[in-house]
């Protein structure tokens, strides 16, 4: 059992055999096991993380972590580590089931429904709310002790877990993303968008990826997060974007035209194609409200071409909260104006 394993805590939700303790192994340190992996990471958590005091963002993150483990030891899955907001499951080791694959798609569903939970809890404490993105791919792994005689842990590594990774990394707010090798194990038993194909680092060829919609047997529906509920407004305000590339934000400016603004993303016009699932940063000039936004990431929802130019639907992935304050109040006062009108 690793240092981060508290046997008070998972003794409660599972059995020993499927702690983080590895079955006996004498003459390979490393076994080759199929295993499912869950990647959830939180959208946005690092601008959290700088608009408010340690203690409060210790709190809040051990709230969110908290419940999540409940949930994966409750469907007996293993919590290979913690990365900061970041959460890595295993299911099929050290212990395999049958239901693998099941388990960790209806664990994963589970997870975003207790999110409504959570961002509940935040909204009575004056917190800002929370959003996930999570990755699920099957496949095989190398899994044993990974370290020294001072101190070693049990965890898997292998292509499976980086591709993992990859797909989690594409997923927007409230979203579940599974790989292909995940679909074909249990096509019969999720409920998933059409397929797409996305572009990941290490592949040569695209990866085909669906969004988890529900798993009607277990009546369990993913929440959907309607990113434009919120207001919108048609504006004409120029803006300039960088593209990002392997989380590095590439030197080069490029220019557009935002057309409408709600709280969570906007509609722009710029002159390229932005592939969908990419990612970009922004600067926003908030000039109503006196205020030049410099700390805003986004993803690319879809894209259309438009004559000479391209219409793309961004997410924001990334806002600090004063960012997201102004953004607001912008929109309310050219609602209000409207309205005077």
């Amino acid at each position: 059992m690793t240092a981060r394993t508290r046997p008070d805590t998972v003794a409660a939700y599972v059995h020993a055999a499927a702690m983080k303790t590895p079955p006996a192994q004498t003459s390979d340190r490393f076994l080759s096991r199929e295993v499912t992996i869950i990647l959830a990471d939180l959208r946005g958590f690092t601008a959290i993380s700088e608009n408010f005091p340690p203690t409060a963002v210790l709190e809040l993150l051990n709230r969110y972590l908290g419940r999540m483990s409940e949930i994966i030891f409750r469907h007996e899955g293993v919590i290979d580590k913690f990365m900061g907001d970041s959460i890595m499951v295993l299911f099929g080791a050290p212990v395999a089931h049958d239901d693998d694959v099941r388990r960790a798609l209806a664990c994963a569903v589970e997870m975003q429904i207790a999110m409504e939970e959570v961002n509940r809890d935040n909204r009575e404490l004056g917190l800002p709310e929370l959003y996930m993105g999570i990755g699920i791919n099957t496949g095989t792994v190398m899994a044993g002790l990974l370290g020294s005689e001072l101190y070693s842990e049990y965890t898997v590594i292998g292509d499976e877990v980086n591709l993992t990774s990859r797909i989690e990394a594409f997923s927007l707010r409230g979203q579940i993303l599974i790989s292909r090798n995940t679909y074909e194990r249990c096509c019969d038993f999720v409920q998933t968008a059409d397929p797409m194909n996305v572009h990941v680092k290490g592949k040569a060829e695209p990866v085909t990826v669906r969004e988890v919609l529900a798993i009607p047997s277990l009546e369990l529906h993913v929440p959907r997060q309607e990113i434009r509920r919120s207001p919108r407004i048609d504006v004409r305000i120029p803006f300039a974007y960088q593209i990002v590339a392997r989380k590095i934000v590439v030197p080069q400016m490029h220019r557009g035209t935002i057309l409408d603004l709600s709280y969570h993303g906007v509609l722009a016009q710029v002159a390229q194609a932005l592939e969908p699932a990419s990612e970009i940063r922004l600067d926003l000039d908030l000039s109503l409200v006196g205020y030049k936004a410099t700390d805003v990431y986004a993803k690319v929802l879809k894209s259309k071409r438009e004559g000479s130019r391209h219409i793309s639907a961004l997410e924001f992935t990334s806002v600090s909260v004063q960012t997201n304050l102004n953004i607001q109040q912008f929109i309310h006062l050219l609602i209000q104006g409207s309205e005077v009108k």
